[in-house]
């Protein structure tokens, strides 16, 4: 599965553990727990979804040579601020960062960095307050993003 299809393999489980975990009636301080794993799990998602939308470009455009660099390069794309992603697109093609900056500038951008700052603060031990409804939030927000990435890497 490439592309487009993991990307949405990747929305689906993570859906799925979103509802998983909204359906069941918890304490406060227990949602609170599962919003930061939530919040480990879609920074991931937007990391992955990056990688395997950018290989799929390389895929559908260039020799096998690029899809190898292009493999190396971004299989390890982590902390996926907005302004790395847009250097990014920018990398692949002059004006698809300035594309993405327009499209996120406000809500969407600012629920990417946060998710990327809440994920590096729990991973290092900080100590982080995020309910279940701004990580479900910020999770609908890095969705756009990456639908925005899929349009612009891999046209339909």
């Amino acid at each position: 599965m490439t592309g487009r299809a993991e990307v949405r393999s990747l929305e689906q489980r993570l859906d799925a553990a979103f509802k998983r975990i909204g359906s069941v009636a918890l304490e406060s301080e227990i949602q609170s727990d599962f919003a930061r794993y939530l919040c480990v799990l879609v920074s991931g998602y937007l990391e992955k979804a990056v990688y395997e939308l950018v290989l799929e470009h390389a895929r559908r455009n260039g020799a096998p040579s690029l899809q190898r660099f292009v493999d190396h390069r971004t299989k390890r794309f982590t902390n996926a601020t907005s302004g790395k992603l847009k250097d990014l697109l920018d990398d692949f093609s002059p004006g698809w960062g300035d594309l993405f900056e327009a499209y996120v500038d406000g809500e969407i951008k600012d629920g990417i960095n946060a998710v990327v700052d809440l994920r590096n603060s729990i991973a290092h031990g900080g100590s982080v307050g995020v309910t279940y409804r701004t990580i479900s939030d910020y999770y609908m927000r890095v969705k756009k993003a990456v639908g925005f990435i899929a349009d612009i890497c891999v046209p339909v």
